[in-house]
């Protein structure tokens, strides 16, 4: 055995702030009972990998504690070298809303980073896209049958003559009728359907397919809320398909078809042009976290975050419960306290939300989080606001909203994987990057989906779906920094279209999961 054989082979343990008492086991297969650390400690049982051996005795009551942050009591005494596992960590309190500070330690900016271009679609609102696409949405899924019929002869038929337009995409979702569309939480819904046809990689164009009798009518998903710009658009772009002018199935579709290839002409002469970094949109989102993602994945995006910040790009974070437990370390970087105060909306009006379906934050994390060793919800979220970087947070959107500023961006979703997805896409993003311990297949159609994993096992296992691996970083191979700039240059290439992030290349897209608190009737 090799010299380099032997020390990756020796026991590993990652340690991330000088306080911690817990560390996590970095050896592939997790270390048994007897393993001893170059600093002397030894497992007294089995420990997996990703897993928190304990450095000191802890005794039963006392804090567990990593990233410097207490994220759980022991519930019985744990010795020096034991394993804690999540049924040994009792759950704190959240903090508290009303006591936190606001914009009292705000960043200071960042040196600008300048000269750094992608080749883009430029809209004429002045938005640009990564994405040439013809989008046709939809006022309700009664008519997403005919439009995944309708998007699949379009493929065939329509697209070959438009070599310039990336494909076609069917924005169906559960909405639209049979729900109480007049309820103030229906705000949510209609406001994110609306800004979903506004993304920048539809190039501005808008093809509404609707039934007739739906509650929320086309002219009302355009118009949106008094809050948002409505679309113009001419009348021939909405569809009605109990409009008496259709006999048949097949005038339905021809209608359709002969719609879309008007639309497809005018975005086939949209070309890429060179643009500053400052007009990309980039969405951050973790899925299939594990004790990794907040020391190698995440915190390598949070670098790659504060490069975008330095070119004047936007850059959003989201998922709630992943923020709520760790909400103390944001609000002192809001930009102002009118920003500090809009978190602190956000977490208060998602507490409301679970506990009117009668649920709290303990209900994440996921089962596969907890076998890739997250103990609870605050361990979890500790790791996941690594991707925000360092940068001040400038602005505070709800769910569906859009930005008014660059710069770095809380968006509040939930932190289901497409549903947050699909809210970041109303929010503007024209591109993903996505981290996983776990592994997933989860892609966009419409915004390319960048797949960071956070050890290397899972990017040698998935070696055709993971486009970067920050594993490196728990082996020693790389730093945060390197893999922050090796994530920042593969997103201008995909942002240009040089190069396909692997979810594109294997066409796995995931539904659109539109966010609705409203009641259903």
């Amino acid at each position: 055995m090799s010299a380099a054989d032997e020390r990756k082979n020796q026991p590993h343990y990652i340690k991330v702030h000088p306080n911690d008492n817990v560390a996590i086991v970095v050896n592939s297969n997790g270390l048994p009972e007897g393993s001893r650390f170059p600093c002397g400690l030894t497992l007294t049982e089995f420990v997996p990998k990703g897993h928190k051996v304990a450095l000191q005795a802890i005794a039963q009551g006392d804090a567990i504690i990593r990233y410097g942050e207490v994220i759980g009591y022991a519930n019985q005494d744990i010795k020096q070298g034991g394993w804690i596992s999540e049924h040994q960590v009792d759950l704190p309190k959240a903090p508290a809303l009303e006591t936190l500070p606001l914009a009292t330690k705000v960043p200071e900016p960042l040196p600008p980073l300048e000269g750094y271009t992608f080749q883009g679609y430029r809209n004429a609102d002045g938005s640009v896209g990564t994405k040439n696409l013809l989008a046709i949405t939809t006022s309700v899924q009664c008519v997403a049958g005919v439009v995944d019929f309708v998007t699949r002869l379009i493929e065939r038929d329509l697209l070959p003559k438009y070599p310039n337009v990336d494909g076609v995409v069917g924005l169906n979702h559960l909405y639209g009728c049979g729900v109480a569309i007049n309820a103030p939480a229906a705000v949510v819904p209609i406001r994110t359907l609306h800004n979903l046809t506004q993304n920048p990689n539809f190039g501005g164009e808008v093809l509404v397919v609707g039934l007739g009798c739906e509650k929320l009518q086309p002219e009302r998903l355009l118009a949106g809320s008094d809050e948002l710009q409505q679309i113009n658009v001419d009348k021939s772009q909405i569809i009605m398909l109990q409009d008496e002018v259709h006999v048949g199935f097949k005038a339905m579709v021809d209608d359709i078809l002969q719609q879309a290839d008007k639309l497809l002409q005018r975005l086939n002469q949209r070309q890429r042009e060179t643009c500053p970094v400052s007009d990309l949109v980039v969405g951050m989102q973790c899925g299939g976290s594990d004790a990794f993602s907040g020391v190698t994945a995440n915190p390598a995006v949070g670098y790659a975050s504060d490069l975008l910040v330095r070119c004047g790009a936007t850059v959003m974070f989201s998922e709630v419960t992943e923020v709520r437990d760790a909400i103390h370390l944001l609000t002192p970087r809001a930009a102002n306290e009118e920003v500090g105060k809009a978190l602190l909306r956000e977490m208060a009006w998602y507490d409301n939300y679970l506990d009117t379906g009668k649920t709290d934050r303990s209900a994440n994390p996921s089962p596969g989080n907890k076998k890739g060793g997250l103990a609870n919800v605050v361990e979890k979220a500790l790791g996941s606001i690594a991707k925000s970087g360092t940068s001040a947070i400038v602005e505070v959107l709800s769910p569906g909203q859009r930005p008014t500023r660059k710069g770095l961006i809380f968006a509040a979703t939930p932190a289901s994987d497409f549903v947050c997805g699909t809210q970041q896409m109303a929010s503007g993003i024209t591109l993903q990057v996505f981290t996983t311990g776990r592994g997933t297949p989860y892609g966009l159609a419409a915004v390319p989906v960048i797949k960071m994993s956070t050890h290397t096992s899972l990017a040698d296992r998935w070696h055709d779906l993971i486009d970067i691996d920050a594993g490196r970083i728990a082996s020693g191979e790389a730093n945060i920094e390197d893999i922050g700039w090796e994530l920042f240059h593969f997103m201008l290439d995909v942002a240009s279209g040089k190069k396909k992030p692997w979810s594109d290349q294997w066409g796995l897209f995931n539904a659109l999961s539109v966010f609705n608190p409203a009641p259903v009737t």
